[in-house]
């Protein structure tokens, strides 16, 4: 048990997330068969990559030794994070590719559903008091407001202005608010109070902007370059601004500007983001933030097991993924 890991957590509890998923769209009733229908076709395109819905779970686990609970919980994250990765493709500007058979009009309507009337649904079917779905509901509400703000601000995002302590407030929004809703609901459930929910609150925050980090440099990798098409200000791209010399600086910026319709100034600018000093500034900041993840974990404690578990998955999310030249060929087109 001691090396468990979240994949390992997930492997266990991944029937009962599905199953409570079922429970979840069953209460949609007979009368509204089309939704349901398009809610599933949604699920099956924006499949989450990686296994992040016992999130929950382990704080409820943390809190309690029993992460069974909030199974519901981690349903309820599979839905909102289906609806706000779609919301987010649509966002970037670039058109989304969906799966035959879906139309972009019914996930659209789908992801209404499928991000906030399904997990109000999950929440009031809760055996908890009134005052818990009250709670829980609250955390829904202040998820998508923090999270939309920080989506807006990286869609806004002017390079030009840019310094790593903004883009860290942008994460902290964007990714952030998520996880920490997802967080605070889990520790509300197990019945924490006060200070404790504060402190898981904060805990899903910084493991946002580390989540973040991991997605951008996975972006690099897999040679799409998303972000480089749509434009997006990453911490990355502040690492290499930010300790430029005015001339760098410049040729920098005229690349990210190209790089949105250029597949050479891409490439270009990749290879200027995996430069030596900017991978050294990246990691180390990376450091600071797993070193802030770790510190909350030390403080609230709880379970040794599962807050192991927790621990490697911060450890997991803090890796330094990108390595200096050369640099991985990033994809031509979107």
């Amino acid at each position: 048990m001691s090396g468990l890991t979240f994949v390992d957590v997930h492997r266990q509890v991944a029937m009962d997330i599905d199953a409570e998923m079922e429970v979840a769209l069953d209460r949609l009733g007979p009368a509204s068969e089309a939704v349901k229908t398009a809610v599933v076709k949604l699920l099956r395109h924006q499949k989450l990559k990686h296994p992040l819905s016992v999130l929950p779970m382990l704080v409820h686990a943390v809190e309690t030794g029993d992460p069974r609970p909030a199974t519901p919980i981690s349903a309820l994250h599979v839905l909102w994070w289906t609806s706000a990765c779609f919301l987010d493709d649509l966002a970037d500007g670039h058109g989304t590719s969906l799966s035959p058979g879906l139309s972009e009009n019914e996930a659209m309507l789908a992801s209404v559903i499928s991000g906030t009337i399904l997990p109000l649904q999950i929440i009031q079917s809760l055996p908890a008091p009134a005052p818990v779905h009250s709670a829980l509901t609250a955390e829904i509400a202040t998820g998508w407001i923090v999270g939309t703000e920080g989506q807006l601000s990286d869609i806004d995002g002017n390079a030009e202005g840019a310094t790593r302590s903004s883009v860290t407030t942008a994460y902290r929004g964007k990714s952030g608010g998520p996880f920490s809703m997802i967080t605070a609901m889990a520790a509300i459930l197990s019945g924490a109070r006060g200070e404790r929910i504060t402190k898981w609150r904060e805990f899903g925050y910084v493991f946002g902007i580390l989540w973040q980090m991991f997605n951008d440099q996975e972006d690099i990798l897999s040679g799409r370059g998303e972000d480089l098409l749509n434009g997006t200000v990453t911490y990355l791209l502040t690492c290499a601004l930010d300790d430029a010399s005015p001339d760098s600086r410049e040729h920098i910026l005229t690349l990210h500007t190209a790089a949105r319709n250029s597949a050479r100034a891409r490439s270009e600018l990749t290879r200027v983001l995996l430069s030596p000093e900017v991978l050294h500034r990246f990691r180390e900041d990376l450091r600071e933030f797993r070193g802030e993840a770790s510190r909350i974990l030390d403080e609230l404690g709880g379970d040794g097991t599962y807050s192991g578990v927790l621990r490697r998955l911060v450890d997991h999310s803090a890796r330094m993924l990108l390595t200096a030249h050369p640099a991985p060929a990033v994809a031509v087109s979107a």
